[in-house]
């Protein structure tokens, strides 16, 4: 089940000009990078590179989706923040193509580093345009091409396929590592298996929703989508985000969802009850809604019957956050578990608390973390975790728990794609071993 294409390892690279795609597309504030774990990830497979001395080391990537050049976007911040994890100079040229381009890069020592500015300046990046590829080996005069970016192979762009068809290329030590533990997590892994999966939209995740039911013993909803399965289950959602052209998706999942319990032991964990507000700013009050059993409204309003409202959302309430009693169920399922599979939060976890307070919609995707991570007198029977999309990596980058889980991915589309089964098209471009 290894992975089958070639890798910087199958080479030579002693003396050779080296051409990498990086996936660096990282936030940025004012010139500042707020979370590096991408440009970290990539760093085995720089410095690997570099051992082997070759004649310079030419980086590209893109960075969000520019109309043009667009100097907000560009990675100049990102060579900064690159030299200062290495410990050595990474050069940046405000372009990735021409006539500068060509200049610095001939004037390279051996091991030097560049870094080119954003591929997505040029339109002919998403074209998957022969020409820019063609100017790309032109400008650099590489020889070699890498391809480490895991959060672009997803897509066809003249950096991710047309440049493999211009120069001998193969991996990086990144995108091997992403699809060989991607890859034997859903081709065979030990069971118990529970899947977490929040996030907005249901059909952005229809596919891996699909193939985790299938491989799932237990599959948790949380986040916006869980949304979608609340209006359909017949419960009140207020003003919470839902997508309407997605209950037809919704109401074939449940469909699936109950031909599978009916064959065998499976379990569809929806929240049973949320956290809720009047405002997503986390400066309204919020409370805790018991969406199933009533039982919260009925003990704080004994020994009187309780109103409606107490254990309904409100039409001017949204749900943020799913609640503690469905934490509880997701973090029980975890410990049982051998494997966990988890992409997309539980709640809006961007908003901050005030007044020295937790982040107030952050508590499912806390509790769930914690239990994943598990206690750490006890790390040999944790479960093996796969940790994937943007936001949901993001929480555990900036609570600095990234080293506490077995595989956090760098790729976003791509890991929910290769999830699928889909064949990626920058990783098929690449030659076989």
């Amino acid at each position: 089940m290894g992975f089958n294409k070639k890798t910087i390892k199958d080479i030579s690279l002693t003396g050779k000009r080296v051409l990498l795609r990086a996936d660096y597309n990282v936030p940025d504030i004012a010139g500042k990078i707020t979370d590096d774990f991408r440009i970290k990830q990539s760093i085995p497979t720089l410095e690997y590179i570099l051992k082997q001395k070759p004649n310079g080391l030419i980086i590209m990537s893109h960075m969000g989706r520019p109309k043009g050049f667009d100097k907000t976007l560009s990675l100049q911040p990102v060579a900064r923040h690159l030299s200062q994890l290495l410990g050595r100079k990474v050069f940046f040229v405000p372009d990735c193509v021409g006539e500068e381009v060509k200049s610095i890069a001939s004037r390279l020592k051996p091991t030097d580093i560049l870094l080119l500015e954003n591929l997505r300046f040029y339109p002919g990046e998403e074209e998957n345009e022969t020409q820019l590829a063609k100017n790309l080996v032109d400008s650099t005069s590489a020889e070699i091409f890498v391809q480490d970016g895991f959060g672009v192979v997803h897509r066809a762009h003249a950096s991710t396929v047309a440049i493999t068809k211009l120069l001998p290329s193969v991996a990086g030590l990144l995108l091997e590592k992403e699809v060989e533990t991607i890859t034997k997590v859903m081709k065979s892994p030990n069971h118990p298996l529970v899947a977490i999966i929040g996030g907005a939209k249901i059909k952005d995740k229809i596919e891996v929703l699909h193939c985790l039911i299938d491989l799932a013993d237990c599959v948790a909803i949380g986040g916006a989508m869980a949304n979608n399965f609340l209006k359909i289950e017949g419960y009140e959602t207020g003003s919470s985000l839902y997508d309407k052209e997605d209950l037809r998706l919704t109401k074939d999942i449940l469909a699936k969802v109950k031909n599978k319990a009916c064959r065998q032991p499976f379990s569809f964990l929806l929240p049973v009850d949320a956290i809720v507000s009047k405002n997503i700013n986390g400066r309204a009050p919020i409370r805790i809604v018991d969406l199933s059993s009533r039982s919260l409204a009925e003990i704080e309003a004994y020994p009187k019957i309780p109103k409606r409202d107490t254990y309904t959302v409100g039409k001017a309430e949204a749900i943020f956050d799913i609640g503690p009693v469905s934490s509880g169920l997701i973090a029980g399922a975890v410990e049982l578990a051998k494997t966990v599979i988890w992409n997309g939060t539980m709640g809006v976890t961007e908003t901050k608390g005030i007044n020295g307070a937790q982040a107030p919609f952050s508590n499912g995707t806390r509790t769930i973390a914690e239990a994943i991570i598990g206690p750490s007198n006890k790390h040999l029977s944790k479960a093996f975790s796969l940790v994937g999309g943007g936001d949901t990596v993001g929480y555990i980058e900036a609570e600095g728990l990234t080293e506490d889980f077995s595989h956090v991915s760098t790729g976003g589309g791509a890991s929910l794609e290769l999830m699928a089964g889909k064949e990626l098209p920058g990783i098929e471009a690449l030659p076989n071993k």
